[in-house]
């Protein structure tokens, strides 16, 4: 395998993550295997905005999709600096794994703009979105392809997408996003999904270790909606959350943190440090913390080969999509570190959307009661699924995730063919 830059492209790290899956796969028909290393469709889309101050701004937008073979594709639009169309490629491909490992009928996309959303206003902010929304409405409709929250974006993001879809149609069509807000057809429960997710399947996996969850100790890198929700489901099981992060900088505490007091501090100042009773830690000294699980909730490409072997978790719960390269995976495989792949560990997200779009097509509702009961039986039944499969063909629960996903794209693809 190629080395690793520090920050490797998100892309070569899902084409190796692919390519090695592929390997164990004997039986694999080698025209499949070509067919889903690629995406279907990839638009780049440059469009302007008017400020605040009346100047013109041109963005850069992306939307991809990596397959529909298994029906409308399905994933998040991202609003950071750092967005590309590479990155864009490597989610969107992790999304169709995702789904199909959850048995979703869903392909995989994603989406994304170029842009730091805190640096605009709340108008600016809107008028960004609706034109984006309108540039890559070609792609979009609830049969088709339907977005949903990821980094940068939330709720009302998806409410403005929405409604310009909507407006376009003429009538409401709230089925075209998830992650909308409740009032115009969002699911209960789907804000929390993600990291209640998370909680799930580290649960599980301490169960599996015969660890107790009570008292386990946990670090959270990325205190945002997923970080910050897993944090609070971990500590509501007794878990001592002892260091968590943003991008502002990590706190410590090895007597552990009370999140549900850390997140009204975020809540008034804005980022987790200087919370009180806790020490600074930086970001590379978080990951390396002594500590029961450890929950990567950032961006991708944070553990490598560099640090690999200084991190001290017993488990590593990927809440953020791809935060360790495949070499990383080698070294930590070597020191025995059980690691909930992220394609299975953060799908509670797309699983609730899976909900949120058939009650929106239905405009039948159901009780958070019954989303979380259904989340559960879905991850747990995911988690238990890719441990048969890693035990069975003695592979690490990646690689037993990544060819189970892989092998149902493959057989949806014989089924249809090839077009014409």
């Amino acid at each position: 395998m190629m080395d690793e830059h520090p920050r490797r492209s998100a892309h070569d790290v899902a084409l190796a993550q692919y390519d090695e899956a592929v390997s164990l796969m004997p039986d694999l028909n080698p025209n499949a295997a070509a067919i889903m290393r690629v995406a279907k469709r990839e638009l780049t889309v440059n469009f302007p905005v008017e400020m605040d101050d009346g100047r013109i701004e041109v963005f850069t937008g992306f939307r991809v999709h990596h397959s529909t073979v298994r029906g409308p594709t399905k994933g998040g639009i991202r609003y950071h600096p750092d967005v590309s169309l590479d990155e864009t490629r490597a989610l969107a491909m992790w999304m169709t794994w995702k789904c199909s490992l959850m048995n979703l009928p869903y392909g995989g996309a994603k989406g994304g703009v170029i842009v730091d959303p805190k640096r605009l206003s709340q108008v600016e902010l809107r008028k960004m979105t609706r034109r984006y929304a309108t540039e890559i409405s070609v792609l979009m409709s609830p049969e088709g392809d339907i977005p949903a929250p990821d980094v940068g974006t939330n709720p009302q993001v998806m409410a403005w997408i929405m409604d310009t879809f909507s407006m376009h149609r003429g009538y409401s069509v709230p089925a075209v996003v998830t992650g909308k807000p409740v009032q115009i057809g969002g699911s209960e429960g789907r804000y929390d999904a993600t990291g209640m997710g998370v909680m799930l399947l580290a649960r599980e996996a301490l169960k599996h270790l015969d660890i107790p969850i009570d008292g386990a100790t946990v670090v959270v890198q990325g205190f945002g909606n997923v970080g910050a929700t897993a944090a609070r489901y971990m500590h509501g099981q007794g878990s001592k959350i002892v260091a968590v992060s943003d991008v502002y900088g990590g706190v410590f505490n090895p007597k552990g943190i009370d999140i549900p007091e850390l997140q009204r501090y975020v809540a008034q100042h804005g980022a987790v440090t200087d919370f009180p009773g806790t020490e600074r830690v930086s970001n590379s000294e978080l990951l390396e913390l002594e500590c029961t699980v450890l929950i990567p909730a950032a961006l991708e490409g944070q553990i490598t080969k560099d640090n690999a072997d200084r991190i001290r978790a017993r488990i590593i719960a990927e809440g953020a999509n791809g935060p360790t390269t495949p070499n990383a995976d080698k070294v930590l495989a070597d020191k025995g570190v059980f690691i909930i792949p992220d394609i299975l560990c953060n799908a509670g997200g797309v699983t609730v959307s899976y909900f949120e779009w058939v009650q929106s097509l239905q405009s039948f509702f159901w009780s958070e009661e019954d989303v979380n009961r259904q989340m559960e039986r879905l991850m747990v039944n995911g988690f238990d699924a890719v441990l048969h499969e890693a035990e069975r063909k003695k592979l690490v629960p990646r690689m037993a995730a990544y060819t189970l996903a892989i092998a149902r794209v493959a057989e949806a693809l014989e089924l249809r063919g090839v077009y014409p």
